[in-house]
């Protein structure tokens, strides 16, 4: 991995276009997101964010990560609140995480994923997430890095749609 060519800063509002038309090549290669959002702009920068990244390769968006507030209802802080006696708001959420598929292998994944265990600890948060079952490449990833695997069970997505998702935590 060549340090000059990957790099890995703060996602601002200018950025959302480009991040966009990268999510829309995930989407058609993966199938991730499941569902395409109405308004993927507004997908990408949830109002209870706390961050978001962008990963740079050569100069030009190759992935993105944000870092968000536990929601009620999200699977993974309500399990790490059940084994460590902790409130779900003492979590942080990992989502919207991808990297372009003509950018894989170069460890980006890996480098966003750093960025948001580190700003989620420096709020006194414990990073947490979950993935689609179908999603094996994103739960090796996870478990490369040393994320701990706690449940696999059904999140409700809508009022139609109830989906099967691994939830993680990060290592302590």
């Amino acid at each position: 991995m060549s340090e000059e060519r990957i790099s890995v800063r703060h996602r601002d509002a200018a950025d959302l276009d480009a991040c966009v038309r990268v999510l829309a090549e995930v989407h058609q290669s993966d199938g991730y997101p499941v569902n395409w959002p109405q308004d993927p702009p507004g997908w990408l920068a949830p109002p209870e964010s706390l961050a978001a990244w962008v990963a740079l390769l050569d100069g030009r968006i190759a992935g993105h990560l944000c870092l968000s507030r536990a929601r009620p209802g999200d699977a993974a802080p309500d399990l790490w609140s059940g084994r460590t006696g902790t409130s779900p708001e003492e979590t942080a959420v990992v989502s919207r995480l991808y990297v372009s598929p003509k950018a894989r292998g170069q460890g980006i994944g890996a480098l966003l994923l750093a960025e948001a265990v580190r700003e989620a600890r420096g709020h006194g948060l414990h990073p947490v997430l979950d993935v689609v079952t179908s999603d094996r490449s994103a739960a090796a990833l996870y478990e490369r890095q040393g994320w701990t695997l706690m449940a696999t069970g059904e999140q409700r997505w809508g009022p139609d749609q109830t989906v099967q998702v691994h939830c993680y935590a990060a290592p302590r």
